[in-house]
């Protein structure tokens, strides 16, 4: 019998990365890249007090929950919004390079391993911030969430965007959250092996060189989410 990964034609899941590729490149992921994720867990612990991986609970393929694992980049103990915004004073200053150069991601690779994501689908949401009810949510939920997408790719700069607006979690519900289900929507109906290789390695450029692709103000964002509401109108 057929894995639903690997079962054909039609489906967005079977069009993306084989499972046996993203096990083999996140294990020699974690092999290879071992040396540093040791020296960024000890830089981590004697930044603050606390653990050195944090542990958030997502919403994974389906519905069902699991435990999304990053470096910690805040100080435990202090309450906030679900969403993070540039100049968060909850966050670390070994925890603002991670979260810069995308480091505090790396512990990721456990998770595709496990099999709660793979390399590239859809960013996984929180709980409080998914609608299992929602036609949307639902087709973006037929497959495994991923470390990286192109959505992802074009909104390296989140935490700006959201710290320039009045009310960021206000706007992050109404304005980016649905920007970003058009988005992986789109993307899911369009996906291929071949296009998962490339936003593997638009996702390499975005951190080592952001300049080349400039990403969406808010009022590029506002628009394509009006465009989007006035087309299913």
């Amino acid at each position: 019998m057929s894995s639903p990964d690997s079962a054909a034609s039609g489906g967005a899941a079977g069009r993306g990365l084989p499972r046996l590729f993203d096990v083999a490149v996140s294990c020699l992921g974690l092999l290879v890249l071992a040396p540093i994720v040791l020296l960024i867990a000890v830089a981590v612990k004697l930044a603050s007090r606390g653990p050195v991986l944090f542990r958030q609970v997502r919403v994974g393929r389906g519905g069902p929950t699991f435990e999304l694992l990053k470096f910690r980049s805040m100080r435990v103990g202090e309450s906030g919004p679900e969403i993070t915004a540039a100049g968060d004073s909850r966050v670390t200053g070994i925890g603002r390079s991670l979260r810069r150069s995308k480091l505090d991601e790396l512990p990721g690779l456990w998770n595709v391993v496990r099999g709660d994501m793979a390399l590239v689908g859809p960013r996984p949401e929180v709980p409080a911030y998914v609608d299992l009810d929602d036609p949307s949510w639902r087709s973006v939920l037929s497959v495994r969430p991923g470390l990286t997408d192109p959505v992802t790719v074009a909104l390296r700069n989140e935490e700006e965007l959201l710290a320039s607006v009045e009310e960021p979690e206000v706007f992050y519900k109404r304005v980016l959250q649905p920007y970003k289900l058009a988005a992986y929507e789109r993307y899911l109906s369009e996906r291929t092996t071949w296009s998962d290789l490339k936003v593997l390695w638009q996702t390499f450029m975005a951190v080592f060189q952001p300049a080349r692709t400039p990403p969406p103000s808010v009022e590029e964002i506002r628009a394509r989410v009006e465009d989007d509401h006035g087309t299913r109108a």
